[in-house]
């Protein structure tokens, strides 16, 4: 006899197919086996002692602060500790409650639906600029070109191309001037067909030059401030394009003076909520959602996102992560940008086991390479 202890983080279900386990029972035995931690604040007091009760009735557990079963403030904060078979059957039972408890079974219905991607693609960065904080993503005209083919060559399923810095404190780009830097790049696009080899994506927020991108063939507008322009809006659903909704606190010219947030989850979810109505009111149908890594956000912040970036899957859309080369990695662990690479790799893995459908990425061979790992490992 042999006994093993298996990681938590496992394909439960090829392993019960794999025991023989019959069809209807794979899903019963999955579903004791998938675990969520519940973070429920400002919470009823009299709403977390029944919601206690019963999470304990059928096995799950909640956490509270001390002095909750007497009621010595009015409101907590806790902790749900259940499976998904025991979130299914809360997520029904406190429809009936009191308290604000029917908001929070609702709140758990949405939790049950999230689908993590099965596939993830790589989306490689090219800057026509002379001031994006990383100097190896830079070029201009023929060298973009050249770079664009070893990109797809490397296994890039999107190659994203900007003319204008969002580095912090970055000068302000005219959009005459930002389409001069982009437009022999997007012309040559459209001109070799290249668009017909990989997706592109414009990274701008300037209605002339997503524009122009677009009728060169581009699918994907990459707007860092989050489709804020009205005219941004209305070009994604006339050419049917992707808009990827990036969360930004402030400017880039003002975004790292203190970022402060008063809970950074609620506050971004609560941002994409607003941006995907008027997304969706202006008739964009396709909608990738990216918190924004290093726009506006501390350390603290940027880590937070990243370990707890399943919590914007409720939103049921796909999510971009572009922590590539950024500064928080120096502030973990002191590097030059050209020695970052390593880090960025684990906090795009990390972002892919939490749900992220999107990298992008300065260094496109190494995440393909790293991406294949890291699928061969999951598969096991």
């Amino acid at each position: 006899m042999k006994i093993e202890k298996l990681s938590d983080n496992i394909d439960a279900k090829s392993y019960l197919r794999e025991l023989g386990v019959d069809g209807g029972g794979v899903d019963i035995l999955a579903s004791k086996i998938q675990h969520h931690l519940i973070y429920i604040k400002d919470l009823h007091v009299g709403g977390a002692n029944i919601l206690k009760q019963d999470a304990l009735s059928i096995g799950a557990d909640l956490a509270v602060p001390r002095g909750t079963v007497v009621a010595s403030t009015p409101h907590v904060d806790c902790l749900l500790i259940a499976s998904q078979k025991q979130l299914r059957i809360l997520s029904k039972k406190e429809l009936l409650q009191p308290f604000g408890l029917k908001e929070v079974a609702l709140r758990l219905q949405e939790i049950l639906k999230i689908k993590k991607p099965r596939h993830v693609e790589i989306m490689g960065i090219i800057n026509a600029n002379d001031d994006s904080f990383y100097d190896g993503s830079r070029f201009r005209d023929k060298d973009a070109i050249d770079k664009i083919l070893q990109m797809i060559e490397d296994g890039a399923d999107i190659i994203d191309i900007g003319g204008v810095s969002s580095r912090p404190n970055a000068p302000v780009v005219s959009a005459k001037d930002e389409l001069l830097r982009v437009k022999p790049i997007l012309d040559s696009i459209k001109k070799q067909r290249l668009y017909e080899r990989v997706r592109f994506s414009i990274d701008s927020y300037t209605p002339e030059v997503i524009n122009h991108a677009l009728a060169c063939g581009f699918k994907i507008v990459n707007d860092i401030t989050g489709l804020q322009n009205d005219e941004v809006c209305k070009l994604c659903a006339e050419f049917e394009a992707t808009a990827v909704i990036m969360h930004m606190q402030g400017t880039p010219q003002t975004m790292q003076n203190n970022p402060m947030y008063d809970d950074i989850l609620s506050d971004v979810y609560t941002f994409f909520q607003e941006r995907v109505f008027k997304a969706e009111f202006f008739g964009v149908k396709d909608i990738v959602l990216d918190v924004g890594i290093g726009f506006g956000k501390t350390l603290a912040d940027n880590l937070a996102l990243i370990k707890h970036l399943e919590h914007f899957l409720t939103l049921s859309k796909p999510l971009l992560v572009g922590a590539s080369r950024k500064s928080m990695i120096d502030k973990i662990y002191s590097s030059s940008i050209d020695e970052r690479l390593a880090g960025t790799i684990v906090l795009h893995l990390e972002a892919i086991k939490n749900g992220s459908s999107y990298l992008r990425v300065h260094d496109v061979k190494e995440h393909v390479q790293a991406l294949k790992v890291y699928e061969s490992l999951e598969g096991i």
